[in-house]
């Protein structure tokens, strides 16, 4: 513990320095702001902003980048409990119950207890990450090719199930992004594949200029074609942010229950920020008291509580994955591993012993990036609100002008901003059909991790499937993996065919 204490001591003097500590702050702010704004998202903002991260040390960049990702989990609620409008798809259950406090004129109550629990879930959240990451990677340090394969076909398969999207269509989409992820040089031989004779390509597809695009200029399209504009913001005075001594009294238990139930959410792939938020909210309804329990859906503050606190934490344990073994869960951790990848950092087992300075310095970010975010969220909510009444040209411009300049000044290329609005109508056209673009990008970030450790898990086993045999935690993963997508379908059949037996029981009953 007392090492642990050391290295925090290193983050925070690393911290301090006047970049990273201006990193912070612009990460969170505009985290927020992306938060505010519906539709975005965290990874739209963070894939915008990506090729910006090249001009920044690579401290700079990751803290930065991952304020954004967090941040946005505050500003999300401000939409949703004033406007009934979720700024992220996080904030969905707190407009339940949320909203129903503004109509009550709580609005600034409710405010207050989503900032603190996100202040209070974010820094468990980070001691949880500060604790665990560092042993998990201690574990990993033992995985070889054939662990990093299950981990990577583990995360695959168990995401393309929880997308929401039929699972051939997942399935295709996962399949599209790794063939995209395998364009370009071999990573064993060297040798250039489906570059059709084209020199751009030789380096495989910019993962900035297809995630800006999939995002952002996606988002751009969708924006630009909806003609309906945003509720009228209900002004919220300072004196009113304050809650009544019986509002903190329900509040607090929720918040440390979400806090706990959220953390291990981010351990899981796929939307696991979105998905605590529904857990907490049920495990809210059921643990009241009957005389609250009819209160869920008209205005209970523990349905602010709750939820809010959970994403905030699920949102901290999603960083464990990343930290430690070097595989993102979810597309926010995947836009953030593009952050490491462009400044020739790996994370997993050894960045904690290679980058230090790195990590340290990103949790210290953490703890005090929740802080400012309290700081900011509170007194500032009316200007945040504010950005709403822009004009949406001028926003759509403005993300479309960071989007090219950005893009265009990775690798000074025309080509890669074809390659940005290519992406920019697929992810537009996944939209208008209701697919999730994660799928393409997620495959398209792990592709290489996923191919390496295949090839090494081939010319380790000789080509002998037995070899698994020898490796339990792969194998376990592997058929956990096998489960989560056999296991649906089998429930289904069965489903299926015992209704049809019942039918025609009865109907031989009729007969006789």
């Amino acid at each position: 513990m007392m090492d642990q204490l050391g290295n925090l001591a290193l983050g925070f003097s690393i911290l301090l320095a006047p970049e990273n500590l201006l990193a912070a702050l612009i990460g969170v702010v505009l985290g927020s702001l992306v938060g505010v704004l519906p539709g975005l998202g965290p990874v739209g903002a963070m894939a915008v902003l990506l090729p910006v991260t090249f001009s920044l040390t690579p401290t700079s960049a990751i803290i930065l980048l991952a304020g954004i990702y967090y941040g946005s989990m505050y500003g999300g609620s401000t939409t949703s409990i004033l406007l009934n409008v979720p700024g992220e798809a996080t904030s969905v259950v707190t407009a339940i119950d949320g909203h129903q406090m503004t109509k009550q004129g709580r609005a600034g109550a409710a405010l207050a207890v989503a900032a603190v629990g996100s202040l209070l879930a974010g820094t468990l959240s980070t001691m949880g990450l500060m604790l665990f990451a560092p042993a998990l990677g201690s574990v990993a340090l033992n995985f070889g090719p054939p662990e990093y394969l299950a981990i990577a076909v583990f995360s695959l398969l168990v995401l393309s199930r929880l997308s929401g999207d039929p699972l051939p269509l997942a399935l295709m989409l996962a399949g599209i992004g790794l063939a995209l992820a395998t364009v370009g040089q071999n990573v064993t031989t060297g040798v250039a594949r489906f570059t059709f004779g084209q020199i751009q390509l030789a380096k495989g597809i910019e993962l900035a200029a297809v995630a800006v695009g999939l995002f952002g200029i996606a988002e751009v399209f969708s924006v630009a074609e909806e003609r309906a504009g945003l509720p009228s913001v209900i002004p919220v005075k300072l004196r009113e942010l304050l809650p009544t001594r019986e509002e903190w009294k329900r509040s607090w238990a929720p918040m440390l229950r979400g806090s706990v139930l959220g953390f291990p959410f981010g351990l899981i792939p796929g939307p696991c920020a979105v998905i605590s938020t529904f857990a907490s909210y049920e495990l809210e309804k059921r643990v009241a008291p009957a005389d609250r329990r009819a209160q869920f859906g008209k205005g209970a503050i523990e349905g602010v509580a709750g939820p809010e606190a959970a994403n905030n934490a699920a949102a901290g344990g999603a960083m464990i994955p990343l930290l430690a073994l070097g595989i993102p869960f979810a597309a926010p951790t995947a836009m953030l591993l593009g952050g490491f990848t462009i400044h020739n950092i790996t994370p997993g087992p050894l960045m904690i012993s290679q980058h230090p300075e790195v990590f340290w310095a990103l949790i210290a970010s953490m703890y005090l990036g929740n802080v400012m975010l309290l700081v900011l969220n509170l007194p500032l909510v009316g200007l945040f609100t504010s950005i709403l009444r822009l004009p949406k040209d001028v926003l759509l411009v403005l993300i479309l002008v960071i989007s090219v300049v950005g893009v265009y000044s990775v690798n000074n290329s025309l080509f890669d901003l074809g390659v940005m609005v290519a992406a920019g109508v697929v992810g537009y056209l996944l939209r208008k059909f209701r697919l999730n673009p994660t799928l393409l990008i997620l495959p398209l970030v792990i592709g290489a991790i996923l191919e390496q450790s295949l090839l090494q898990t081939i010319l380790l086993s000789r080509g002998q499937p037995s070899y698994l045999l020898e490796r339990p935690i792969a194998l376990v993963l592997l058929a956990l993996a096998l489960v989560v997508v056999v296991l649906p379908a089998v429930l289904s059949a069965v489903r299926g065919t015992r209704a049809p037996s019942a039918l025609s029981a009865a109907g031989r009953a009729g007969q006789f």
